[in-house]
């Protein structure tokens, strides 16, 4: 019987076995799952910052201009809450501000004229000064003249009766001038009140406008919406959600390295992500945070001994600039894998930066 036939195929077979398994080696180690020592890695999920559109009195909601994955900028009207009450209370807030000013402006008024009459009064002091400076002078003449026998004794009793006549004008007209100062003094009180009024009045018009504008409910921030989660007619307690948006500019993958691992880690180092739905996209990144403390590996790795590693926390952002040209392609919460290099070597070929053009990946669920 002849086996030589057999023999070869069984060799050629042999062969071919060990060439597929060379070149699946030489994958593996060549471009494969296998990292260089100055690569790390850590398995996370894009992550954006999340913003609720919250009423800041409570109210009943007009109406809602946006629904879910649109895209806003920041500024745009998002909502409009009822203000037809306010309405109400900002025109009796401006009729209070009117009638505390035309109370202000008539007290402004008596001061003027208290002021006017505190100088009227001045002037009777001043001539009933003079008065009395006259008779005390003539009733110095007057004794001298009755000392020498010049005129009876009757003239100068009447001489000191216009004296004492004078001195008592003087007397009231000075009460008179007191009196005078003190409304003056009463009247300016009074109008400083009322200038206070006045900047009450004003400060309650201003506090009815400032609730009037936030009735109008605006985008913070550029973002897209992620639920809508109150509609028009709805009344809402103050504080009450209206719109979460998600800042598309803010996004980040947090990961987990071991300790010898972070150590190495420099913030600002490059960073490269690879997500799960998209494994052909390389997104580039920086680290932009590594903790300071060590924790344990949090429960989603499956093996116990896993779980029992201390391990740090590492951040990695991606460019607003990069997240701006494929915001139609941002998805948060998709899983992935975040690679950091710990030296200045290369990165690996399979590593290097690949993102697609804007216009070829937006019907692509997983971009940056």
């Amino acid at each position: 019987m002849n086996w030589t036939a057999p023999r070869r195929r069984l060799a050629l077979a042999l062969l071919l076995c060990v060439l597929l398994i060379a070149a699946a080696l030489a994958w593996r180690w060549s471009d494969g799952d296998e990292l260089p020592d100055w690569i790390v890695a850590g398995n996370g999920r894009l992550e954006a910052t999340a913003i609720d559109v919250s009423t800041k009195a409570g109210g009943r909601i007009l109406d809602v201009k946006v629904r879910d994955g649109d895209f806003v900028r920041a500024d745009d009207e998002i909502g409009r809450m009822d203000t037809q009450s306010l309405q109400a209370q900002l025109r009796s807030a401006e009729a209070q501000s009117r009638q505390a000013e035309a109370a202000r402006v008539a007290l402004a008024s008596v001061v003027r004229q208290r002021e006017q009459a505190v100088r009227t009064v001045e002037a009777l002091v001043a001539q009933r000064t003079a008065e009395t400076a006259l008779a005390e002078r003539e009733l110095k003449r007057t004794s001298e003249l009755v000392a020498q026998n010049f005129i009876s004794p009757q003239q100068l009793d009447a001489a000191e009766s216009r004296v004492r006549a004078s001195r008592a004008a003087l007397e009231a007209a000075r009460s008179q001038r007191l009196e005078a100062e003190a409304a003056v003094v009463a009247t300016r009180s009074q109008l400083g009140e009322a200038q206070a009024g006045i900047e009450s009045a004003r400060a309650a018009v201003e506090r009815v406008q400032v609730e009037i504008a936030d009735a109008l409910l605006r985008a913070p921030r550029n973002g897209r919406v992620q639920t809508v989660l109150a509609h028009a007619g709805e009344v809402l307690a103050p504080g009450g959600r209206v719109v979460t948006l998600v800042d598309l500019g803010d996004v980040t993958m947090s990961f987990f390295l071991p300790e010898r691992a972070a150590g190495r880690v420099a913030i600002g180092g490059e960073a490269r992500l690879v997500l799960d739905a998209a494994p052909d996209v390389v997104i580039p990144a920086t680290v932009d945070f590594v903790a300071s403390v060590a924790q344990f590996t949090p429960k989603t790795v499956e093996t116990e001994s896993e779980r029992q590693k201390m391990v740090f926390k590492v951040r990695a952002r991606v460019s607003p600039e990069l997240l701006e040209r494929y915001r139609e392609q941002v998805k948060t919460g998709l899983p992935g894998v975040a690679y950091v290099r710990l030296g200045e070597q290369p990165w690996p070929a399979r590593l290097a930066v690949r993102v697609p053009s804007p216009a070829a990946s937006s019907a692509s669920a997983a971009g940056p």
